[in-house]
């Protein structure tokens, strides 16, 4: 180090040795953990600005969304869209439980979710509104009045109104789907007309303002396909990248025309008894 500054020196005196001295000093500064900290920062902040200008994404808003919750939801179906909704900066995100109190909310599998506020409490004017589906645990809370007011009120006047998986089912019998396209989990894909809705065989279905999402998993594409409405589709792609969200299943399935009969006639059975109970509660609503 001595000799190359003592060589620079001697070739041009300090015209050429201060650009020298001003990359040591900065290489000395960048190993202070503290100083690469900062530096890392000013970049994030910069990155964010790059971010925004990109065209045709809305980085800030201020949109409402309720994520109903209630006992025996399947997690996953709320799980998913939720990320990326919280994802979009300024939104609030309200978890919504049917209950009196905010105690955990216990999905059909046993995954308690904390809620954040009671439905007598949610906004009137909601940007969207979304119900997670289920078996047993949707089909009591589409038995129960107070859900189905709560669903139709907000519904009515909300930006937004979605579902994923057998969700639909209970935004049919709020009577937010009729004569609506839509589309549900597979199982319970077939009782769309008898709650109103024309179904429609496509992972997300958007009709209008109405945009609902095919069985649990598919709340992943969902929820992307509803952030790009709102926020524009590159927004939407910065979310995807951040979920790394690239589906590469390691064998085919996921459909009842991908998967062996022997495996989806089965699993189509033990749907048995909660279609049964869904198409029932469709019954008593055309009465």
């Amino acid at each position: 180090m001595t000799d190359r500054r003592t060589l620079l020196a001697g070739l041009g005196g300090a015209s050429l040795l201060a650009p020298f001295l001003a990359l040591e000093r900065a290489a000395a500064r960048l190993a202070d953990p503290a100083a690469r900290l900062a530096a890392a920062n000013a970049r994030a902040e910069t990155a964010h600005e790059d971010l925004m200008a990109v065209p045709n994404l809305r980085m800030h808003g201020q949109e409402q969304v309720a994520m109903l919750m209630y006992p025996g939801f399947t997690a996953l179906d709320l799980v998913g869209p939720h990320y990326f909704f919280g994802g979009m900066m300024g939104a609030t995100v309200h978890l919504v439980t049917t209950e009196d109190d905010l105690k955990p909310v216990a999905s059909d599998l046993g995954l308690a979710i904390e809620p954040t506020i009671r439905m007598a409490d949610v906004p009137a004017q909601l940007d969207v509104i979304f119900a997670p589906g289920g078996t047993m645990g949707t089909l009591a809370a589409m038995k129960r009045e107070d859900v189905v007011d709560f669903v139709a009120d907000r519904g009515g006047r909300a930006r937004y109104v979605t579902s994923v998986c057998t969700g639909s089912l209970i935004l049919g019998q709020a009577g937010l789907l009729d004569s609506r396209r839509a589309t549900s989990h597979w199982a319970a894909h077939d009782l769309l007309p008898e709650f109103g809705a024309i179904p429609v065989d496509d992972r997300v279905v958007t009709d209008d303002n109405r945009i609902t999402g095919a069985g649990v998993s598919a709340g992943l594409d969902f929820g992307l396909a509803l952030v790009a409405a709102m926020r524009g589709e590159p927004y939407a792609k910065a979310l995807m990248l951040s979920a790394e969200y690239a589906p590469a299943p390691p064998f085919p399935g996921g459909t009842l025309a991908a998967t062996p009969d022997a495996i989806g006639d089965a699993m189509a059975g033990m749907f048995a008894g909660t279609v049964e109970g869904f198409r029932q509660v469709a019954a008593q609503r055309r009465r």
